[in-house]
């Protein structure tokens, strides 16, 4: 009998004290679509053929590899970019090399060093357009030509004051040349590449003698880059370009325009903040304190900008593709959310890295092509297609919370664009798996689709099913080192 009851008590004790602790069915994720941030711009992609040679006569560079690639291959990356099923980016950046004219009032050749990218955009925008789109094309300078220089060299540090009016000629005859002959829609134009870095440079401004191993620059001042921004729109104007707008070019990284000054410099003066019709910065991250090369998602620059003009968009105009992994899309994620961005365009998305002397920094991408004239498509061109397909032109971006750091959480509202509401769940853990419960709400839709792309490879943008969400909840488990995108139906 005491047995007995002594079981019975057992019983009790275990049953009491296991029902007074509640359960955590695993992660909590919030994806808000009835609380929308910004509006998106979309994703981009960035072909980059002539960046480094200091001499393209002695030294040509062709650095996306299509000169390699045969019709055939040209057309399957094209499709794999732009193409119905492929990424579907709508954002497009080109780069505008120092070697278009060698003297001041000289002709213009805007073909011999633009020739595989140029191709790359023409055949890029007719698909797009066969799926009745658009894109949005910004070029950026990439350096000056050497004249303009007070070092009179290809990737002389200083402007020379008296070349000012030749660079925005400069600038403004490029725009002309692919409007008018080429028929792209380019609707922005950047005035530098990195050009805040003044320690690319011996201190005396003398050439640092680095051989082709260094991409164009100049060095851009905040002063310079407001100076610029006016003078450029100005010129745009006059040569009927009023709808082609200015940025301030591209500083290596949001903490950068935050703190080095730029973002002040435009802010302080009325006619910069008039001038300026789209705010842009690289995107690299480096959360280490034990370098110059720190660098955070930072807003605050931007954020200084829209207190004077609320309506101006931001895009990240280069960014890491970083080891093409979870952790990549955990940075696009803190571009969006964190520097509060409209649009993100990585760095070189298709590469041929013999071209790149001393070994690109940046090496990931969606594409290599080989010195044989094949191709290969990489991880990251998965793991972007992740975020492309459904961040599309037109959509929203909208609140999510996650409380757990490794489950970072994007959502695009369907907007005005032609896509559904949409959410994209990132497993940073290589090692394990995740139990969630996503809370949804604003959105009629009660399943998802949903792809998924893994760090191992074995799924590759790969449907895995319809989901139900229950009342506006939703679990899922997802598997270590994974991205999975949910489209409502």
């Amino acid at each position: 009998m005491k047995k007995f009851l002594l079981s019975i008590t057992s019983i009790f004790i275990f049953v009491f004290v296991s029902a007074q602790y509640p359960e955590i069915q695993g992660a909590v994720i919030h994806v808000k679509f009835d609380q929308p941030i910004r509006a998106w711009d979309g994703f981009g992609f960035n072909y980059v053929e002539t960046a480094q040679t200091p001499d393209y006569n002695v030294f040509p560079q062709e650095y996306g590899g299509f000169s390699l690639l045969d019709e055939n291959e040209k057309s399957e990356i094209i499709d794999l970019i732009f193409g119905k099923d492929g990424l579907k980016v709508g954002l497009v950046k080109m780069f505008y090399d120092p070697f278009h004219q060698n003297v001041p009032g000289g002709v213009y050749d805007h073909e011999t060093t633009t020739r595989y990218m140029r191709e790359f955009v023409r055949r890029g925008l007719a698909k797009t357009r066969e799926r009745g789109e658009d894109l949005n094309i910004i070029t950026t300078l990439y350096g000056p030509p050497a004249y303009m220089t007070l070092q009179k060299k290809i990737r002389g540090r200083d402007l020379d004051p008296a070349h000012k009016e030749n660079l925005a000629d400069y600038l403004v005859g490029w725009v002309k040349y692919l409007r008018k002959n080429e028929k792209f829609p380019v609707n922005y134009v950047s005035l530098h590449n990195e050009g805040e870095d003044w320690e690319r440079w011996p201190l005396d401004g003398s050439d640092p003698n680095i051989g082709h191993g260094h991409d164009y620059n100049l060095y851009w001042t905040p002063e310079l880059v407001t100076e610029m921004m006016i003078l450029t729109s100005k010129k745009l104007k006059e040569a009927g370009f009023a709808d082609v707008g200015v940025t301030p070019g591209e500083t290596t990284n949001w903490f950068r325009f935050s703190y080095w000054g730029y973002a002040d410099a435009i802010a302080e003066n009325q006619e910069a903040v008039n001038a300026i019709a789209l705010v842009t910065s690289h995107g690299f991250f480096s959360g280490s304190y034990n370098s110059r090369w720190f660098g955070d998602h930072n807003c605050m620059g931007t954020e200084l900008i829209r207190s004077k003009r609320p309506e101006l968009h931001a895009w990240v105009t280069s960014t890491s593709w970083s080891k093409m992994d979870t952790k990549n899309i955990k940075e696009m994620h803190d571009n969006i959310y964190s520097a509060r961005v409209n649009g993100i365009i990585p760095w070189a998305g298709i590469q041929r890295p013999v071209q790149w002397v001393g070994g690109d920094p940046n090496p990931g991408s969606a594409f290599t092509v080989n010195e044989d004239g094949s191709y290969v498509v990489r991880r990251g061109y998965y793991f972007y297609k992740q975020i492309t397909r459904p961040g599309q032109p037109g959509t929203t971006i909208c609140r999510t919370l996650s409380n757990d750091t490794e489950i970072p959480v994007i959502a695009f509202g369907k907007g005005v664009s032609k896509s559904s509401d949409a959410f994209v769940v990132t497993n940073m853990n290589s090692e394990k798996a995740k139990v969630m419960v996503i809370k949804i709400t604003g959105t009629k839709a009660e399943e998802f689709r949903a792809f998924r792309t893994a760090e191992n490879e074995k799924e590759k943008y790969s449907e895995i099913g319809l989901f139900t969400s229950e009342n506006g909840e939703l679990f899922y488990e997802a598997p270590a080192g994974s991205v999975t995108t949910f489209f409502a139906e």
